[in-house]
């Protein structure tokens, strides 16, 4: 499309030809003379004066001394979301994949609307919910009384397993596992363990987005909740009973106890690992590799080994750094 049309969508300033056509988008470095870029980050100013690209998105203040002769600046108040606009206005793929195959399974009393997509080899049980355009790809399971929303995307080899309940707009990347039993076992007195049963569910509220190979275990009783525009990583274990809330992001290979309580709009680092039974309020930012082992009820930065605000970890961190120097110091007393 021409930058004339592009400039509806981000609502920029352009400085240049607005009737030039672009048809991809593009990383700066590499950019071709009918595609768009973006700067945000600093570091990669210094490709502006060489850049091929037939646009660049800046921010409102960007300054420059010269500017490649065939190149449109488009002004905006943040390049990188705009840029993100355009990423999924020009990667729309005509994705309209309606029916169910001939190669899947459905159980009986399924309340499945004409415009669902299910793939080849995907075994949907008994008295299933599935929303209106919905599409769930090859090789899922999903058991009985599974309710599903609206405008869902489950990619191939998800397993969601009996009385879950997803929201509208969720997305499932592959591998991941929804309603498994959590890690729960009673030791007996003659030292072996007796398995406690879970007979609760897990309920993903709208927006949401669940990484690959993630697992989310079924309550005890009652339910595991990950409320809504929640966005979870690959590789990230939550156990039962757990509730995160709203707005919520968590990195990789984060690992998340019993029954802890995450609140609002929190950011959590990869690698970080929760005790059980802890709450943390709403606004907290955890850092990768953070063991958290107490509630946090203050919203902040928290670091260090033991999850400690940033400023107290910082400076226990450069006071561990003189250690040699003061025990030399005891030895020369």
């Amino acid at each position: 499309m021409k930058i004339s049309e592009i400039l509806k969508y981000i609502n920029g300033n352009p400085e240049g030809d607005i009737e030039k056509e672009i048809n991809n988008v593009a990383k700066i470095e590499n950019a071709k003379e009918d595609e768009i870029t973006f700067i945000s980050n600093p570091l990669y100013q210094k490709y502006f004066s060489t850049t091929k690209a037939g646009a660049v998105l800046v921010r409102e203040d960007f300054e420059y001394k010269e500017k490649p002769e065939n190149l449109t600046v488009i002004r905006v108040s943040d390049p990188y979301l705009a840029f993100l606009e355009l990423i999924e206005l020009f990667s729309k793929e005509e994705d309209n994949y309606i029916g169910i195959s001939d190669n899947c399974y459905i159980g009986e009393q399924c309340d499945i609307p004409d415009d669902v997509y299910i793939g080849n080899f995907t075994s949907i049980g008994k008295r299933v919910k599935i929303g209106s355009g919905t599409k769930i790809y090859s090789n899922c399971t999903i058991e009985n009384d599974v309710e599903i929303g609206s405008n869902c995307i489950i990619y191939p080899n998800v397993s969601i397993y009996h009385k879950c309940k997803i929201g509208d707009c969720v997305i499932i990347h592959s591998g991941v596992v929804i309603g498994s039993d959590g890690f729960g076992f009673a030791k007996q007195q003659d030292n072996t363990y007796k398995k406690i049963p879970h007979k609760g569910i897990v309920v993903i509220e709208d927006n949401v987005e669940i990484g690959s190979n993630t697992t989310i275990d079924r309550a005890t009783i009652g339910e595991t909740r990950i409320c809504k525009g929640v966005k979870l990583d690959n590789q990230i274990q939550i156990a039962h009973n757990v509730y995160i809330g709203e707005n919520t992001v968590i990195a990789g290979q984060v690992g998340i106890s019993g029954s802890v309580k995450i609140g609002k709009r929190c950011m959590i680092g990869g690698q970080s690992g929760f005790v059980g039974h802890i709450t943390i309020c709403d606004d907290v930012i955890i850092g990768a590799s953070v063991g958290i082992s107490k509630s946090i009820t203050k919203p902040g930065i928290y670091t260090g080994y033991r999850g400690k605000p940033y400023y107290k970890a910082l400076k226990e961190e450069a006071a561990i750094k003189q250690l040699p120097e003061l025990i030399e110091k005891l030895k020369k007393s």
